[in-house]
């Protein structure tokens, strides 16, 4: 009886070695197969907010987080096109998701523990490393936050935006006055009326809200100091791991594109004659990645021909050419000084 427990051990490490090696392919999930069903991805996205997500004169649809799921469209259904976008607010954004009403939320939304644990939600992948700021107008003369002692600031509400302002102002004992309100839209136009001496947001959205709403963007200034971190990037619900892991490696497979030079325009070429042991992994030539995630071996490749690879999705939405003009900073690749590090696909 002795010898029993010890054999019982030998089984199960010889059972765990022979799951180790025996090849996995993932089911398709409840989400993935509503999609299919549909045709659809039914993304949740901002209501307006340049160089991220706004939609045209004709309802076309652009920006960094309409790009991601587009790509997350053609890795699934294989048109990028295929995406039914929902624009939505603060307050509306998470309650979609939670309800079902949306597949993914791709929606300048930063990651947090909070979110992440007590929401129902799961956080994949960063598609944007962000910094709240503060804009001011430039004939305030004021240069830094420390001067904003004493100041009313505008801030919408419900956010991590307005805890960030009053953890900030406590830390530095400024006494900084938060002009709080429900609508972004409420918040801006209160700033550019005068009502508060700033207006504080992700430095992206500054930049956003200084291109498309002053009537002198020249006139409007964000000072240097940012006062917290805020990466963003695209949410879904828990309890579906095929969908989860989906969206994940889209966004890490547009990163690691990036990293290997799989363009938009070469994917075609590269994946018929690349020598390249990555590239051919990503492009499924070599590799069947795809069965790991319920898709097939082509799904990075349709990807990267329908948006880009991450690098071009940021040029194109909002970096230095783009109407925002933002550098790449922070969104660089990590073996370019900056935190894009994309988990490997292989």
């Amino acid at each position: 009886m002795t010898h029993f427990p010890l054999r019982t051990a030998a089984a199960r490490l010889l059972l765990a070695a022979a799951c180790a090696a025996a090849p996995w392919s993932a089911h398709a999930g409840k989400t993935l197969d509503g999609i299919k069903a549909r045709g659809l991805v039914v993304c949740g996205v901002n209501t307006a907010l340049a160089g991220f997500s706004v939609a045209d004169a004709g309802g076309k649809w652009s920006g960094l987080d309409v790009d991601i799921c587009r790509a997350v469209a053609a890795a699934v259904l294989g048109d990028g096109e295929k995406v039914k976008y929902v624009p939505l607010n603060t307050q509306q954004r998470f309650t979609a998701l939670q309800s079902g009403e949306i597949d993914v939320l791709s929606r300048n939304t930063t990651f947090s523990l909070t979110r992440d644990a007590s929401m129902g939600l799961h956080q994949t992948a960063v598609t944007y490393y962000d910094g709240q700021g503060v804009m001011v107008l430039k004939k305030s003369n004021i240069k830094g936050m420390k001067q904003l002692k004493g100041q009313t600031v505008c801030v919408q509400s419900g956010t991590t935006t307005e805890k960030n302002l009053l953890d900030y102002s406590k830390t530095h004992d400024l006494s900084i006055k938060p002009a709080v309100f429900e609508k972004v839209e409420a918040a801006t136009a209160a700033y550019f009326a005068g009502r508060c001496v700033g207006y504080t947001t992700d430095a992206s959205g500054l930049a956003s809200v200084r291109n498309k709403e002053a009537r002198n963007p020249a006139e409007h200034v964000v000072l240097p100091e940012l006062i917290s971190k805020e990466p963003l990037g695209p949410m879904v619900r828990r309890g579906d791991d095929e969908w989860f892991a989906i969206v994940k490696w889209v966004v890490y497979g547009l990163i690691e594109a990036e990293e290997y030079g799989v363009t938009q325009a070469t994917v075609d070429r590269q994946k018929a004659g690349s020598t390249d042991p990555v590239v051919q992994r990503l492009l499924g030539v070599s590799e069947d990645t795809g069965k790991l995630l319920g898709l097939d071996r082509d799904w990075l490749a349709r990807a990267v021909k329908a948006t880009g690879n991450y690098g071009e999705i940021f040029e194109r939405n909002v970096g230095p050419r783009s109407g925002l003009g933002l550098p790449r900073g922070l969104n660089s690749q990590w073996n370019k000084g900056g935190l894009m590090y994309a988990m490997p696909i292989r």
